[in-house]
């Protein structure tokens, strides 16, 4: 318990925390306005020009309108600084804060003195008594933490500090698993609420091209980012691994199993993942930055491209010829094409690119990237076409834009379908009119004939 000057001290401390209200708040003045050089939290940390992306995935996860997702950024960037200052002001007493309202127009802070409810109300939050502290629940996590260190914990795979509740809260598949956690802890029961869970969390992991992946003792690289149907995977090379072959990823952690392969006379393999696994429309690129792949357009003979590789990294070159056939020790693979990029063992299936454009898979070659070489690719339209693949070129793979036509469906005037993989000379209807089209792709959304007349030409 307080004496009454300490008190007298914290609340003075709290009164001045007042006058730093929350503006973003409806309802609430502040005692004296902040000083006009002084920028909100908001402002400060930008959230009150917030990206129209953030408003819009707000607006479509959180149901709320634009107006509501840009107030609750606001309130809660200023809820976030002033439980900050409470918090302080409250030291050893402090138990928590959260915000509430679909704007987050609600801040509760909690605290085991009723004596500060008060001043907790003039700065602007609501209180909330509680029993225990913050630092006594997250004592008791950590003690929980040190336990599981000792035992499984797959049937009881989360735990936490819940200010709300006042407890730290262990949702378990099994309430055996958590009590023998629990009591390894030597934690105060009272301190504890078990909570019935179905969950079972994984990492997630993305898939991009040019990153590693490995089977047995081998090594290849991702190609390029597909999907099928819900399942996610990549495309890669066929000599890399056969049907039934499993993959580990990049961080050697469990990832695939080969679901198909053909080499010789292809070098074309794809491999599904694990759900632990997402597909991302990007490649590994120089320094390891992403590079966004947005289509699958063949480019023309002589134009540059670029290889992302597990070994040798990102390397550019130019497309010398389409349509390759080259005989290795095991076989021959038609239909590559020849390029004066360069690469080496464990570069195998990795992605080119040509601008932000998939062109295909590492084959092989000869050379290597000090002395310079002769590569080839296996491009990525047969690829996709031959096993029924989509390339991931959003990030949201396999969400279909509510207002288009799910991937495949055929346009109600013709036989042009999202999601195809059409060849140079293929023909289709549109609208009642007839294309061919120019340059090998696969159809996506916005590629509709009359729109891309890059690809497609009018008959």
């Amino acid at each position: 318990m307080l004496h009454r000057h300490a008190r007298a001290a914290c609340t003075a401390a709290l009164t001045a925390v007042g006058a730093l209200v929350l503006t973003g708040l409806p309802g609430v003045a502040a005692a004296e306005p902040a000083p006009p050089t002084a920028p909100s939290a908001a402002a400060s940390m930008g959230a009150d020009k917030p990206s129209p992306d953030v408003v819009a995935a707000m607006q479509r996860d959180l149901g709320l309108t634009a107006a509501q997702a840009q107030r609750r950024l606001v309130n809660e960037a200023e809820a976030g600084a002033l439980a900050g200052r409470l918090g302080g002001a409250l030291g050893t007493r402090y138990a928590g804060a959260w915000v509430s309202g679909p704007e987050s127009a609600t801040l509760t802070v909690a605290t085991t003195d009723r004596a500060d409810a008060a001043a907790i109300r003039e700065a602007g939050a609501q209180a909330q008594v509680v029993r225990h502290t913050l630092a006594e629940l997250d004592a008791a996590k950590t003690a929980l933490d040190r336990a599981a260190t000792g035992h499984s914990t797959l049937d009881m795979p989360v735990w936490y500090v819940d200010p709300r509740t006042n407890l730290v809260t262990v949702r378990a598949v099994k309430r055996d698993a958590a009590e023998a956690v629990i009591k390894a802890s030597g934690v105060d029961r009272s301190l504890i609420r078990v909570e019935a869970s179905a969950e079972r969390p994984r990492p997630l992991y993305d898939i991009r091209g040019g990153d590693a992946f490995h089977m047995g003792g081998g090594r290849c690289s991702v190609g390029f980012a597909i999907t099928k149907g819900t399942q996610h995977g990549f495309a890669t090379a066929g000599h890399c691994g056969r049907a039934g072959t499993a993959t580990t990823g990049f961080n050697q952690v469990a990832q695939g199993t080969f679901q198909a392969s053909t080499f010789p006379s292809r070098d074309m393999a794809w491999v599904a993942t694990n759900t632990n696994w997402v597909s991302t429309p990007y490649v590994k690129g120089q320094a390891g930055q992403n590079v966004q792949v947005t289509g699958s357009t063949q480019a023309v003979v002589g134009a540059s491209i670029c290889r992302s590789g597990s070994t040798t990294g990102w390397h550019c070159g130019t497309i010398q010829q389409h349509n390759t056939s080259v005989t290795y020790p095991e076989g021959t693979v038609i239909g590559v094409t020849r390029t004066t990029v360069c690469a080496e063992p464990g570069d195998s299936g990795g992605s080119y690119i040509s601008g932000s454009q998939a062109q295909g898979v590492t084959s092989g070659g000869s050379g290597n990237c000090t002395s310079g070489g002769t590569t080839f690719y296996q491009p990525v339209n047969p690829i996709l076409q031959s096993y029924g693949l989509t390339l991931t070129t959003s990030t949201e793979p396999g969400e279909p834009d509510p207002e288009e036509p799910d991937p495949g469906e055929p346009d109600p005037g013709g036989t042009w379908a999202k999601g195809a993989v059409y060849a140079a000379g293929d023909q289709v209807t549109y609208g009642g009119a007839k294309y061919r089209c120019l340059q090998a792709h696969q159809a996506q959304a916005g590629w509709e004939p009359p729109n891309v007349p890059a690809l497609w030409q009018r008959l």
